[in-house]
């Protein structure tokens, strides 16, 4: 009986810490600069927690060093009111990539729902002699070395979807990182870098202008805000898939009553119409998953980047 008596007691204190949360303004971190897809997700979800929660829920960007800045601003809080908008680097890659990082993702960070995902696109400036996506290989092929390709920076995941595609493919193009899209788009603008692979709404507006030409997208299926390039699975590859992804994670100690009404609140805004329309504006797809398959969904991605990152060589800038 006393057993009993104390299981039900310290249930219904979860449930009454669940109900109190939050007791104070929540703070909700993203690793990267404000204006940027992360941030535009951050944000709209905030709205919709503050709604449903009653409570401020504050957007801070704490961009730097591949977001690990930000990440460990969370990681180190010990705080459920601080929250993690956070990518594939932060989250999955950089710990593949960088010495001695401040915080261990998998220890230090509960995940809370998988947000949104969105593929890049593989584009070409205007003047490169290819149509298509197979005719690109075959220019490579012939010529080893003499294509040049921009990423926002090493390890992230415009370079090392390259790499995957330069191992598949067998070809070599030389790498250029950038720290960011805008001196990378700049750049190719200019005829200055012969291809990318970038988040759709970076490179769009230059491919419906004309001034970019688009081989591929990296889903296995085609973009509704670019239905006319095809996905890599209908092209052959489709190991090439490669998502741009933010969740939603607490720092670890975090109680599962409030992960759990967390998640509930995060997954109903996320799935609110006018919130699915403005992402799906930018070529993001809701996802809103629970905890679990957010934790199954990180794992896959580790492991997929970490073999990428070995035979590659590659390292963080």
């Amino acid at each position: 009986m006393r057993f009993g008596f104390f299981l039900v007691l310290s249930i219904s204190a979860a449930a009454a810490w669940s109900q109190a949360y939050p007791s104070k303004p929540v703070r909700v971190v993203v690793p990267y600069p404000a204006g940027s897809t992360p941030d535009i997700i951050g944000r709209a979800l905030a709205e919709r927690l503050q709604a449903a929660f009653g409570q401020p829920f504050v957007v801070e960007n704490r961009s730097g060093a591949g977001g690990n800045i930000g990440a460990e601003v969370v990681a180190k809080a010990g705080d459920p009111h601080v929250l993690l908008v956070g990518g594939n680097g932060p989250v999955a890659i950089n710990k593949h990539l960088y010495k001695g990082l401040a915080y261990d993702p998998d220890r230090d960070l509960l995940p809370i729902s998988l947000l949104a995902s969105a593929p890049q696109m593989l584009v070409v400036k205007n003047d490169l002699n290819v149509s298509d996506f197979k005719s690109f290989l075959d220019y490579a092929r012939k010529n080893p070395g003499r294509l040049s390709y921009a990423s926002v920076g090493s390890g992230s995941a415009s370079h090392l979807t390259m790499e995957l595609l330069k191992n598949d493919a067998r070809v070599f193009v030389v790498h250029i990182p950038y720290r960011g899209f805008p001196p990378a788009v700049t750049d190719m603008l200019a005829g200055n870098i012969d291809a990318m692979f970038a988040i759709i709404p970076a490179v769009l507006p230059h491919v419906k202008a004309g001034k970019m030409r688009p081989l591929a997208v990296t889903a296995l299926k085609r973009s509704s805000i670019s239905p006319e390039v095809p996905g890599v699975a209908e092209l052959g590859l489709p190991q090439l898939e490669s998502l741009a992804w933010n969740g939603l994670l607490a720092p670890a100690g975090t109680s599962p009553a409030v992960v759990s009404r967390l998640s509930a609140e995060t997954i109903n805004g996320m799935r609110h119409p006018q919130t699915r329309e403005a992402l799906g504006r930018l070529g993001f797809d809701v996802v809103a998953s629970s905890p679990e398959e957010f934790s199954r969904w990180i794992r896959a991605e580790s492991e997929k980047w970490a073999r990428v990152i070995r035979m590659s060589g590659a390292t963080a800038d």
